[in-house]
């Protein structure tokens, strides 16, 4: 039975309805054949066999001959009634053989027609799926526009287009937003660093005065930082406007060029294991998403600690995995970290240690190459965060 259940679940929409229409024709097929054969009996035995078999017995001329009867006719009467069901019988099998085979030769003709007919009617439901299989956020101004009748499957198009109007008014006011959030934002926040550097420079200024200046680019510093993770996690979030092969293995070594490799805590040492890797997207987030694996790692880290950069390629995709040394991390917090402003502990105050986008943004930029971005606590303390990414060949 269950194997019976998952070979229907693979058949497609239109075979099933096929085999539907099919076996409904052969259910009622064989209800009409069964009561035409008792109709076709009955009445053969009422029409030729009860009427001879009165005719042969009654039918003589009883003062013919003494007694009223024929002699040997009771025997006569007995061989033709038994010709004749016999004869009947054969009629009923051969009408019953001859429906069988008709009624296979059209049932195969109703499964046939019945596939044109579903295919004809399941028409327009293509159409709806190729639409939204092609539909990507760069696309969203094309619709189904399916025209026809108003029934059901004119309904669900016309929905669906509703559905993409909206749709498409969210993600055109998201890019205004991010294009007017990236100018809005950092103007302010740069004019303020400005000014507080140029007072830093002035003679004039009492220490009193550029012990606030520095305080204050110390929280300005740490408001563009926060900007800037922002408006990359928006980024990412967002479709690919660029693809194309990216060898990781330059991406990591570009990264490790601009991260600090000498934190507060100490020089951390990094082990390098980069085998050829080519990935399919968007230079530029994926260096983004490798410079904040290894800052991440880096600055949650312990004194002279050490950081493991692991590159593999295989038939499946690639792999970019970062494990470092780290404080203990509980397994129940790990999924948290990939959340916006989560820290380990459930901090969401802090910010000299960042603003806790890290993790956010490689998860997004690794969903949006259509891969995926986990993390293991190591039993030792630290983390084990595994990117895995499609390659070209995937792509």
């Amino acid at each position: 039975m269950t194997r019976a259940l998952f070979f229907w679940g693979r058949l497609g929409l239109r075979m099933r309805l096929a085999l539907l229409y099919g076996g409904l024709f052969f259910v009622a097929g064989s209800v009409l054949l069964w009561f035409t054969h008792l109709l076709t009996a009955r009445a053969l035995n009422q029409r030729f066999v009860v009427a001879v078999g009165s005719k042969v017995t009654g039918g003589g001329t009883p003062d013919a001959v003494p007694g009223g009867a024929l002699p040997g006719a009771d025997m006569l009467a007995q061989r033709v009634r038994t010709d004749v069901e016999q004869g009947a019988a054969g009629v009923l099998s051969d009408v019953l053989g001859s429906s069988l085979i008709v009624m296979i030769l059209v049932g195969a003709v109703a499964v046939l027609l019945g596939y044109l007919v579903a295919d004809r009617a399941l028409r327009p439901l293509e159409r709806v799926t190729e639409t939204a299989q092609r539909l990507s956020e760069s696309t969203l101004h094309e619709r189904i526009a399916l025209s026809g009748p108003q029934d059901e499957v004119k309904r669900l198009a016309d929905t669906f287009d509703a559905m993409l109007d909206r749709l498409h008014r969210v993600f055109d006011a998201q890019r205004r937003f991010i294009a007017n959030a990236s100018h809005e934002l950092r103007t302010p926040l740069a004019v303020n660093r400005t000014v507080l550097e140029v007072s830093l420079e002035e003679p004039a200024a009492s220490e009193d005065l550029k012990a606030l200046a520095r305080a204050l680019l110390g929280t300005n510093a740490r408001h563009e930082r926060l900007i800037e993770g922002l408006l990359m996690l928006a980024q990412s979030e967002q479709e690919l406007t660029a693809r194309r092969p990216v060898d990781l293995r330059q991406v990591v070594r570009t990264a490790m060029e601009q991260i600090d490799l000498q934190p507060r805590r100490g020089k951390v040492v990094v082990h390098e294991d980069l085998r050829r890797a080519v990935a399919y997207g968007d230079p530029l987030l994926l260096e983004r998403c490798l410079i904040n694996l290894l800052e991440n790692a880096i600055k949650y880290n312990v004194r002279d600690g050490e950081v493991w950069v692991r590159l593999r390629e295989d038939e499946t995709g690639v792999s970019v995995t970062v494990e470092n040394t780290g404080p203990a991390v509980p397994p129940y917090e790990v999924d948290d970290l990939f959340e916006p402003f989560r820290r380990l502990g459930g901090d969401r105050v802090r910010s000299a240690r960042g603003a806790g986008l890290g993790l956010s943004i490689v998860r997004a930029i690794a969903v949006a190459h259509g891969g995926t971005a986990e993390a293991d606590a190591r039993p030792a303390g630290g983390l084990t965060v595994t990117v895995r990414l499609p390659g070209a060949a995937q792509s």
